[in-house]
């Protein structure tokens, strides 16, 4: 049985979506950046954390993930989800006409051992106005999505183009994890 270790809706959606066969459940685990932590080894890290934190038998296969943007003028800085209006609204605004990047790590624990990996997407914004970021951040979409904004959503008229996986924007590389489930 493979078990998704997420509270995400939309990881859980793109499974469904995908015909994968799972259970969710949830374990709370703390997100905090170790100084000097590249956003790769962060979200792979947390994938792991995540992974691990679920009860399950040795039978089981569990599947946990992360999500992290990255400002393309600084690929250290990252943005999880913001913690308010204002945080969404600033995260806005450095990505508004710029590239940036959407790393999701993965992690796979099984009874005969452990898959990290990490998927990564450029993501590229058209210039938004402060009435275009007010206006979405009060639709609440940002408050729960990782950079604020979610492709599939209300957001998807700021994107430009993107060059990598759809589906690891939106939370979770099904394609990658469909690859590994299929080794396993």
């Amino acid at each position: 049985m493979l078990i998704l270790a997420s509270a995400s809706p939309r990881r859980h959606a793109l499974l469904c979506a995908a015909g994968i066969d799972h259970v969710v459940r949830t374990a709370s685990v703390a997100e905090q950046r170790h100084p000097g932590e590249s956003p790769t080894a962060f979200v792979q890290r947390i994938a792991e954390a995540k992974a691990r934190a679920v009860v399950c038998s040795p039978t089981d296969l569990v599947l946990g993930a992360d999500t992290v943007v990255c400002p393309g003028d600084d690929k250290e800085e990252l943005f999880g989800k913001p913690t308010d209006d204002e945080d969404a609204s600033r995260m806005l605004r450095r990505l508004s006409g710029r590239d940036h990047y959407v790393h999701t790590g993965i992690c796979l624990v099984s009874g005969t051992g452990t898959i990290l990996d990490v998927s990564t997407t450029r993501v590229s914004f058209i210039q938004l106005s402060e009435s275009e970021i007010r206006e979405y951040t009060r639709s609440g979409e940002p408050r729960d999505k990782a950079g604020a904004y979610g492709i599939q959503g209300l957001a998807s008229k700021f994107i430009s183009s993107i060059e990598g996986c759809y589906h690891n924007v939106v939370g979770l590389p099904v394609s990658l994890v469909y690859r590994y489930l299929k080794a396993l």
